[in-house]
């Protein structure tokens, strides 16, 4: 097996004997995009010079004996986290030259723990997506068939994981963008609770929705990388001030007495049938480990996508008014006057789907609409929370399919917008109802496509989550299939 093949775990177990330096790991991972890139286009901007020199000081550090967990672990980022130095471009032309002045939070820590930045990973525009077909530098590719896409909106830091480009990422999830691409590549996936991880430094899509999270081979390297990343930030008025766990010391505990509901509304007619074989083939796999099966109701489920394309487009309507030429970003040339510089550049920056967004969230906002559409929607929202923590008096967690049906095709989906977003009916409530949510492989398509399963946790429940899916990991051998790229 090749260094790059080897799980986050086994890479930092090598640094810290010394069996590998961290500037060999990075070379080797270099290498590795190189080889790949041109089939998966999971990177929208590599770091080589600051990879190298980042991968160096770690070798320092760790011959000091000053490692911290990351010390010398290459990882990459979903090109929305601002970092210093390095362009941050959200996978639009209205930010293809934007250079961040600053770290995202997440990103500062991860570099405090001395972790290497191998670069910055594709996405949909602005986080706006399914399939990862929005973004302006070229749709990526899912490793295991070039020809099906790899999820949206985090496809990038999905892929290249599976594409053992990297061994972890991190992405972000506003309505399913981290499960959704990690269970069509046959990856980890995990959205923390909403103010478990510090947005700050993350450009905005839809403020009370968005978070960020990692992506990775198993449930233990999710773990270590939530550990590094989770806790509270001043800088974040969203951030929660709440004692984070050890993460890692609860994936040992069993399931004996563990409770998991299954929500009927999730198990619907329409449900793929190779997805619904793996995903009773998993149920089966935990009674087998000793966890209580219980059904459970989420009776607003229906409107969640409705309610979702309401409050999500209202808040990228008044987040992307900022990207208006003047400050920063793409300029429209030779316009005749201001409204005219503000429409061009606008208009030559953003992509269909963004510019989509920004109208339906716009109208929903509007005189007259507000109360019908946008206030509506909240709350119906909040009605989709009491159902989810009314289901949690019953369990200790979810069980429920990423998606309707494995990875589909390029192409397939784009002229109905539609469809489109149905592809995300699974993983959109979570994020309505501000929880976590954790994908994980669990069986293969017919066609040799991954298909994840989705487990809900309680509000700040991650460590529990991962304890959950850590237990089927190791009773199954899903995790261990590679992309045959």
């Amino acid at each position: 097996m090749s260094l790059t093949e080897l799980s986050l775990h086994d890479l930092q177990q090598q640094l810290q004997t010394r069996a590998v330096s961290s500037v060999e790991l990075t070379r080797a991972f270099l290498s590795r995009i190189a080889a790949t890139q041109g089939q998966v286009n999971a990177f929208i901007t590599l770091c080589e010079d600051q990879a190298l020199a980042a991968a160096e000081a770690a070798d320092r550090r760790l011959a000091a004996g000053d490692a911290a967990p990351l010390t010398g672990l290459p990882l990459a980022v979903k090109d929305i986290f601002n970092t210093a130095g390095v362009r941050t471009t959200c996978a639009s032309k209205i930010l293809a030259d934007y250079v961040a002045p600053y770290d995202a939070t997440a990103v500062a820590r991860l570099k405090d723990q001395g972790a290497v930045l191998l670069g910055k990973l594709n996405m949909d525009e602005f986080a706006m997506g399914s399939s990862n077909e929005t973004s302006a530098f070229g749709a990526v590719k899912n490793p295991w068939n070039p020809a099906c896409v790899a999820g949206g909106s985090s496809g990038g830091s999905a892929a290249a994981v599976a594409a053992c480009q990297v061994p972890a990422s991190l992405g972000t999830d506003t309505g399913g963008s981290i499960r959704q691409p990690a269970s069509h590549c046959g990856v980890v996936g995990l959205k923390p609770t909403y103010g478990r991880v510090s947005r700050y430094g993350v450009i905005a899509y839809a403020s009370s929705l968005d978070q960020v999270g990692p992506l990775a081979r198993n449930v233990a390297d999710c773990a270590l990388l939530l550990q590094a990343v989770a806790g509270h930030d001043p800088l974040d008025s969203t951030s929660v001030d709440l004692a984070v766990p050890d993460y890692l010391a609860a994936l040992g505990e069993g399931l004996a007495g563990l409770r998991i509901g299954l929500p009927r509304e999730y198990f619907i007619a329409g449900l793929d049938a190779d997805v619904q074989k793996a995903v009773a083939a998993a149920i089966d796999v935990y009674r087998g480990l000793g966890a209580e099966v219980v059904e459970v109701s989420l009776p607003h489920t229906e409107y969640a996508v409705a309610c979702y394309y309401l409050i999500a487009t209202a808040e990228a309507s008044s987040n992307l008014a900022r990207y208006d030429g003047v400050r920063y970003g793409l300029r429209a040339e030779a316009a005749q006057g201001l409204l005219d510089m503000y429409m061009q550049s606008r208009g030559q920056g953003f992509g269909a789907e963004v510019k989509r967004r920004i109208m339906l969230g716009t109208y929903a906002l509007s005189s007259g609409y507000y109360d019908a559409y946008y206030l509506k929607a909240q709350k119906v929202r909040t009605l989709i929370r009491r159902d989810f923590l009314r289901a949690f008096d019953q369990c200790d967690v979810l069980l429920t399919p990423v998606a309707p049906t494995p990875a589909f095709r390029l192409g397939e989906k784009t002229a109905d917008p539609l469809q489109m977003y149905l592809s995300d009916i699974f993983t959109i409530p979570v994020n309505l109802a501000g929880t976590c949510g954790l994908a994980l492989p669990c069986g293969m398509s017919g066609a040799g496509l991954p298909i994840g399963l989705q487990l809900v946790g309680k509000p700040f429940d991650e460590a529990t989550l991962l304890r959950v899916a850590h237990a089927f990991e190791q009773a199954t051998d899903w995790h261990r299939k590679t992309a045959p790229l």
